[in-house]
């Protein structure tokens, strides 16, 4: 099995170029070439998470975003939201989503849960 560590760039590419293949052809489970894909897979990840860090952001950070991307404006996070006192409070930082909001933007907007839980970092 041909794995090498990936310390760099041109490890990195080597590595891209390696797994791209079984994006169209799936390795079988429980076969040599699976173990080969995970092991590139978790080489990959491993050198993005060091070299290309994402940085937490808080989920009032998503929804600003979210909101610019799509042209939203506060009066349609408000219906989300169930009223535009509530989604004032939460855009200032003065109120924390809460499990109902998070699944209504959710649904509504098409953002991850998981991006509109509170960060560990602010925690």
């Amino acid at each position: 099995m041909d794995i090498r560590p990936v310390k760099d760039e041109a490890s990195y590419d080597w590595a891209l170029q390696e797994i791209e293949r079984y994006f169209t052809h799936p390795p079988e489970p429980s076969t040599p070439q699976a173990d080969r894909f995970d092991v590139l897979t978790a080489l990959l990840s491993a050198y993005e998470a060091d070299m290309h860090p994402v940085p937490d952001v808080s989920p009032v950070e998503v929804i600003r975003f979210v909101m610019k991307q799509n042209g939203y404006t506060q009066s349609e996070l408000a219906t989300v939201l169930g009223s535009r006192s509530r989604a004032s409070e939460v855009l200032r930082g003065r109120r924390s989503l809460s499990v109902e909001m998070i699944a209504a933007l959710s649904r509504a907007w098409s953002i991850p849960a998981g991006a509109l839980l509170p960060n560990r970092a602010a925690a």
